[in-house]
């Protein structure tokens, strides 16, 4: 009986990849101590692929979807293993692996920290982080095992993702230093940055058996040190526009914030005001002897921004 059972068992087999995991790109197909035996069939899927692996050496790829009677099939691999095959016994092993070959979708990419180059417009460094998806497809199952799938059974879209993000980081870099967007610039621009960036990664992955598609930039956000930086800037500014609309100079205004601030400060206010009326002595004598036509503007902008700071009103 047991002879009769192992030669039932070498008979008849069908090799498929039936119901993957769907998080499972490449699997290694096991059965019977994987060997391929007399009349097999094999069933490749919608969106299948199958490599043939012989003595560590990728023989045949298939591609197309359907089925093929092994026993019959005109394929150069298929007929040298058979000849191995004694008594429907065979020593020399076969690997199987089934892969996907449609696309797959929406995987969430990251730098992992902030990408620092130097801010055109502010000449500081800034460190940027962004975020967004691609797809990809497996192009060339032999390429894809030989360089990526290695001597594993099984191998993950997780997996093939983290490669992927691990290639983008220097390319996003080089590409922020040549292409020199500015803090303010780079929303406006993440269509052309997803462009350049999958034109730098993608002859890289063809190389390694698959194809980057429908890549996207969805988010950018820089670090807490670049987002103090620019609104120190960004303060200093309104301040000085501010000023400007008044009718002050940047220095006048800086005068009457310092007057400010000593008003508000409790237990000095008198000290503070004494000196404040005294900081504007060198404003006076100005407006005194200046022939532009703004200063008396100017003498009731200073005197209305005195009395709401509390301070002593002075009268030009």
């Amino acid at each position: 009986m047991g002879l009769i059972d192992g030669i039932k068992r070498q008979l008849r087999s069908v090799i498929e990849w039936k119901d993957p995991p769907a998080n499972v790109l490449f699997q290694r197909w096991t059965d019977n101590g994987d060997e391929i035996k007399n009349a097999s069939k094999l069933i490749v899927g919608p969106g299948q692929g199958v490599i043939f692996v012989y003595e560590g050496k990728t023989q045949a790829v298939i591609t197309e979807p359907g089925m093929t009677d092994i026993a019959t099939a005109n394929i150069p691999f298929i007929t040298t293993i058979k000849k191995f095959m004694q008594a429907f016994q065979s020593e020399h092993k076969v690997g199987i692996y089934f892969f996907r070959t449609s696309e797959i979708l929406n995987q969430g990419w990251g730098t992992p920290g902030p990408v620092k180059y130097v801010d055109p417009q502010y000449k500081f460094p800034v460190g940027l982080k962004a975020f967004g998806n691609f797809s990809f497809r497996i192009t060339d199952g032999g390429a894809f095992f030989i360089n990526v799938m290695g001597q594993k059974d099984e191998f993950t879209v997780e997996e093939l993702r983290q490669a992927v993000v691990s290639r983008l980081v220097q390319p996003l870099t080089d590409h922020l230093a040549e292409a020199k967007f500015g803090y303010n610039d780079i929303d406006s621009n993440r269509n052309e940055i997803a462009e350049a960036l999958k034109a730098k990664v993608s002859p890289v992955l063809t190389t390694l058996g698959f194809e980057l598609k429908d890549f996207r930039v969805e988010q950018t956000d820089f670090d807490d040190d670049t987002k103090r930086r620019v609104n120190r800037v960004a303060d200093v500014q309104a301040e000085a526009e501010a000023a400007k609309t008044a009718g002050l100079d940047f220095a006048e205004m800086q005068r009457l914030s310092a007057m400010r601030d000593a008003a508000k400060n409790e237990g000095i206010a008198g000290a503070g005001v004494g000196m404040g009326v005294g900081m504007l002595d060198p404003i006076r004598q100005m407006r005194a002897t200046s022939s532009d036509p703004y200063s008396r503007g100017r003498s009731f902008v200073s005197h209305y921004a005195i009395k709401e700071w509390n301070v002593l009103p002075v009268t030009s």
